[in-house]
């Protein structure tokens, strides 16, 4: 209750200040409208790019920040938020697929195995910036041919990293996750939280 009280009092305190998400991501949008924040979406122009021989810790908090920085430029609100999420599986690294094929093939490495899903996160105002990450596993079940071409018919993998959505269909597929739900979704929404009270207080 204590926690709730003060995310509040946070939320109440921005208040007629100008919030921009650096995003046009659905997930990330809708997690924010859920818990009452007043913003805009103003997706940046970066390119988001990695190779398996990336450091991905260090790339996806690049990645946030060029958002962040992008979107300040251009509009000087007063807070900018950006994201940017990958899934991980030892060496590779599975970022939004190029079409069903890929789909497939990322699906299939995911089955039966466990993945990381790492977002980088960075907040921007006149005053402060805030570079942070969040990771969390999941424990994928064992998937056949069917079931993964079934859920690509769907339509709904073709949009996200790692190639599924946990929010949607794929919550059929995670036996279960160690760490931040929200994060798994492409917006840890505790990190925020976090940031947002070391920005406030």
């Amino acid at each position: 209750m204590e926690q709730k009280r003060k995310y509040l009092k946070s939320v109440y305190q921005l208040r007629g200040k100008r919030i921009i998400l650096a995003s046009g991501s659905p997930r990330r949008i809708e997690i924010l409208r859920s818990i009452g924040l007043q913003f805009e979406s103003y997706p940046a122009e970066v390119e988001e790019s990695f190779s398996n021989n990336d450091d991905v810790l260090v790339s996806v908090r690049q990645i946030a920040h060029s958002k962040a920085a992008w979107v300040w430029k251009r509009t000087k609100a007063d807070l900018v938020v950006a994201a940017d999420t990958v899934v991980i599986q030892g060496k590779q690294i599975f970022l939004k697929p190029k079409d069903e094929n890929d789909a497939y093939q990322i699906l299939k490495s995911l089955s039966g195995k466990s993945h990381q899903v790492l977002t980088g996160f960075c907040m921007m105002t006149q005053q402060h910036k805030i570079e942070e990450f969040e990771s969390t596993t999941v424990h994928f079940y064992s998937l056949s041919d069917d079931e993964i071409n079934a859920y690509i018919q769907s339509g709904e993998p073709l949009d996200k990293a790692g190639a599924y959505g946990i929010q949607g269909l794929a919550a059929l597929f995670v036996k279960r996750i160690e760490g931040c739900y929200f994060n798994v979704t492409g917006f840890p929404l505790g990190k925020f939280f976090e940031c947002l009270n070391r920005i406030i207080y």
